[in-house]
Order: structure tokens, then C-alpha cells, then sequence
């Protein structure tokens, strides 16, 4: 199916465009068109499209001149012209699917996707995170607990370790005190590493123990460490 996007529509970023991928088209020798399957018919297409667009677009640009409702037209017409006749003739697939095709033509063209030159490929971790989260917790009044997460006890500014998405915290409300992270408690996933526990007034004078590790949502199996109980006054 045709990447028509990949020809802007309007006028300043087509002029760009269609002068840098005919110099680029009719470059080397033999030219680089051939190496798509390009006919020379349609190479000289290509050409026609820039030869319209030039003086047109000399006009188009100046607005307190000569630039009329009728050259706006015949601007945006050429681009039209363009795009249909790459949805018909399908070049940018064409230079897409081509196995000559190279990292320079997908740019020139911004082409984004259709061989394997022009995909970024993507592999999935499989180490587990490393770091320990390190909370601090600080009450706000009204049952609620402030939690910031870092990846040391001295960081600065509480922010997520590399790989991990969310913070998992396991929790429990008034005594007795845990013995770990899976004793009674329950757990709860947050997305940033700054995030307000909501306890409700009624559990004030009670104590929250609150256990976190930095989490991976689509991998649950690569999450990092338990870090150590912390304790706070509910308020």
C-alpha cells in the first residue's frame, strides 16, 4: 500500500523535497533511479514535477508580490500531480521494496518503512533490573503518603531506573511489622516514581510499612530486587 505520506503536502516542505530526491534520482551513473526499476519515463516524470514546481514556487513564496490565489492553486496542484502519480506508478514502494536500496535512498525519500534496511529492530530485554529501589516516604495529612523513588539513597531528583516502567510497592497498614515484602501485605503498581499512597483518615496513628522494586509491566519476570522495609507515622 503507498506511503503517501512520505510526499509533503504543502508547499515549503514539498519544495525541499522534490529538488533534493530529483538531484538524488538522476545522480551517479548509472543513475541511481535505475537501481529502483525506475523506467526512464518515469525518472523524467519525477524531473517534471520539480521543473513545474520551481517557478511556481519562486512566486508562491513571495506573498506581497506575486503570489495569487491562481499560483497557490497551481502550487498545490503539482503536489497533487505528484502524490497520484506515485500511488499509481508506486516509486516509493518500488525504491521501498528494492534489494539495490540503501539507508541514503529511505532518508532522501523519507522512507520510514518497507525492507529490512529501513526497520529498526527491536529485541526484547532479558536481564533482569539490576537496581534496588530506594523510597522515602513523607506524610501529607488526611491518610495520604507522599513516595519518591530513586535508584540510590543520595540521588537527587526521584526518577525511574533505565529498563523499568513502574514502581512496585507491597504494603501494609498497622501492626504488626511485616517480615518481608510478601507477609500480609498487599501491592499496588505505579507508573512514575513520585506517587501519593492513599490510606484514608481513618488509619491515622497507624504505622505503613511499604516495600518497592522497580517493575517492567510487560516483562513482570525482569523486576528488580525488593528494596528494604521503610516506615512512616500515618498522619
Amino acid at each position: 500500500m503507498p506511503q503517501t505520506s512520505r510526499i509533503p503536502r504543502e508547499p515549503v516542505g514539498f519544495s525541499g523535497y522534490i529538488t533534493n530526491t530529483n538531484a538524488y534520482q538522476l545522480a551517479e551513473s548509472p543513475a541511481n533511479y535505475t537501481r529502483w526499476g525506475w523506467t526512464p519515463a518515469e525518472s523524467a516524470q519525477w524531473a517534471g514535477f520539480a521543473a513545474q514546481f520551481a517557478p511556481l514556487y519562486a512566486k508562491y513564496s513571495d506573498k506581497k508580490g506575486s503570489r495569487t490565489t491562481n499560483i497557490t492553486e497551481q502550487v498545490h496542484q503539482v503536489i497533487a500531480n505528484c502524490i497520484a502519480y506515485d500511488q499509481q506508478h508506486h516509486l516509493l514502494d518500488r525504491i521501498a521494496a528494492s534489494p539495490t536500496s540503501n539507508n541514503t535512498d529511505f532518508t532522501t525519500f523519507n522512507i520510514k518503512r518497507g525492507t529490512p534496511l529501513a526497520k529498526t529492530t527491536k529485541t526484547r530485554p532479558n536481564v533482569p533490573l539490576a537496581e534496588q529501589c530506594f523510597p522515602t516516604l513523607r506524610a501529607l495529612g488526611g491518610g495520604d503518603i507522599a513516595v519518591g523513588c530513586r535508584t540510590s539513597h543520595d540521588s537527587g531528583r526521584a526518577c525511574k531506573a533505565a529498563g523499568a516502567d513502574s514502581v512496585k510497592v507491597y504494603f501494609k497498614v498497622g501492626d504488626p511489622a511485616p517480615a518481608h515484602a510478601a507477609d500480609g501485605t498487599q501491592t499496588e503498581t505505579f507508573p512514575k516514581a513520585t506517587f501519593t499512597m492513599h490510606c484514608g483518615a481513618a488509619n491515622a496513628g497507624k504505622k505503613l510499612y511499604l516495600f518497592a522494586q522497580w517493575y517492567n509491566s510487560r516483562q513482570p519476570d525482569l523486576a528488580g530486587p525488593v528494596g528494604a522495609m521503610q516506615t512512616i507515622l500515618i498522619s
